[in-house]
């Protein structure tokens, strides 16, 4: 049970992680509503290039999402969902893991029970990507 308990910490330490970027983006880009905002901005080559550093972080946009690397080295990759929530799935919370000060590398099975043990603030948005309940 103590590695349920572990893959539980890395979830939430996850959650949190992804809200100090959220919070660093926008007090960044004061014109950000939403994090999924930054494809925009990306994409009509306003304000931000496809990657680079905003505040304690470096970001690149890929394809549906964004990767933020700490200046510590973790590593919070994240999809944006047609509606600009913020979806994620159990490889990102697999590399968040690995990429911490002391890594920790957990099962998909663990991580499918830590994340079901955490509904309602977590929703399964689709079959294995998550998203935190608004």
């Amino acid at each position: 049970m103590e590695r349920v308990g572990d893959a539980r910490g890395l979830v939430l330490g996850y959650v949190d992680a992804l809200n100090a970027v959220d919070e660093a983006m926008r007090a960044a880009i004061p014109s950000l509503e939403r994090l999924a905002d930054v494809l925009g901005l990306v994409r009509s080559h306003r304000i931000i290039n496809r990657s680079g550093q905003v505040g304690t972080h470096s970001y690149t946009v890929h394809g549906a999402g964004c990767r933020f690397i700490g200046d510590n080295g973790t590593v919070i990759d994240v999809d944006f969902a047609p509606d600009g929530s913020e979806i994620f799935d159990l490889w990102r919370l697999r590399q968040y893991g690995l990429s911490l000060s002391e890594p920790l590398d957990v099962t998909d099975q663990d991580l499918r029970t830590a994340v079901r043990s955490l509904q309602p603030l977590l929703t399964e948005v689709r079959p294995g990507w998550f998203s935190v309940a608004s």
